[in-house]
């Protein structure tokens, strides 16, 4: 099989974790791993106790960014977003069960306590979750863009309190009489 990454090398037997085997690409350090091992895997191993340390510049430049043919049976992979604040996808196949994952995104999957999750994120409801960060964060950028990063703190912070005050709807009528 050949790296659906850089396509002509050819994927070695490797570890991502101990007792987790994939196939590895000795050039880019990505890895085919199967759900099926994967999921055995989980069965047999504690959650791993998170380092705090996020390897997200790694993950970030190696990320790739087309659409990736599944080295098993050469159909497209889909990709899944992680985070909503993070770039880095992982890219799986629907028909081989197979996920491929960039150089380093194991290790984020680890500081994001979602090395024993790892199915959770190819659902609907972890990628509606994803989108709903992702807008949440471009209206802060927005924002930030147009009052500064001061006033967009402040701001938040205001929505923050009238978001759990039990007088919301006339604080708001009273902030829009003007």
């Amino acid at each position: 099989m050949q790296c659906p990454k850089c396509r002509n090398t050819r994927l070695q037997a490797s570890k991502v974790e101990e007792g987790l085997p994939a196939m590895g690409c000795p050039a880019c350090a990505g890895s085919l791993l199967s759900l099926l091992y994967y999921r055995d895997w989980v069965e047999r191993n504690e959650p791993p106790v998170a380092s705090g340390e996020l390897a997200t510049e790694v993950v970030e430049e190696a990320d790739a960014k087309m659409a990736l043919a599944c080295p098993k049976c050469s159909g497209l992979m889909t990709k899944f977003s992680v985070s909503g604040a993070l770039a880095s996808r992982i890219d799986l196949c629907g028909r081989c069960d197979e996920a491929w994952l960039d150089g380093g995104e194991w290790q984020l999957l680890k500081s994001l306590e979602l090395a024993h999750k790892l199915p959770a994120v190819f659902t609907e409801q972890w990628q509606r979750r994803v989108r709903s960060e992702k807008m949440a964060q471009l209206k802060r950028e927005r924002l930030e863009q147009q009052v500064g990063a001061a006033d967009a703190a402040r701001a938040a912070e205001v929505k923050g309190w009238l978001a759990e005050h039990p007088q919301r709807a006339t604080l708001l009528q009273f902030l829009a009489s003007d």
